[in-house]
């Protein structure tokens, strides 16, 4: 048996080509969900700030909240939403709760 030389091999753990990881959806192994409760949630941005995935979108416009009214609404994109938590712990408000996969 021969083995290939190093320079043989394909380049790993490397992204060749930017935004690459958008065509392959990565939430498959999540077990726990977050769902962000808007009525508790006082648009601090620390969610969106702190996830290592970039999933918290950040969307304009007019949101009516109970009887408020908001510029700007979270949204979490669950195809790539590992299921980590560190938007529900960075949460001041608890506005994020992990609630088991389905």
């Amino acid at each position: 048996m021969t083995l290939p030389k190093a320079t043989e091999l394909p380049i790993g753990a490397v992204v060749t080509e930017p935004g690459s990881t958008r065509r392959n959806i990565t939430a498959g192994w999540r077990a726990l969900r977050p769902v962000i409760h808007d009525d508790r949630c006082v648009r601090c941005q620390l969610c969106w700030l702190y996830c290592p995935e970039g999933t918290i979108v950040e969307l304009k416009g007019i949101f009516k909240v109970g009887n408020r009214t908001y510029d700007t609404k979270y949204e979490i994109n669950y195809d790539y939403c590992k299921g980590c938590g560190i938007c529900a712990n960075e949460c001041p408000t608890k506005a994020i709760e992990m609630v088991p996969e389905t």
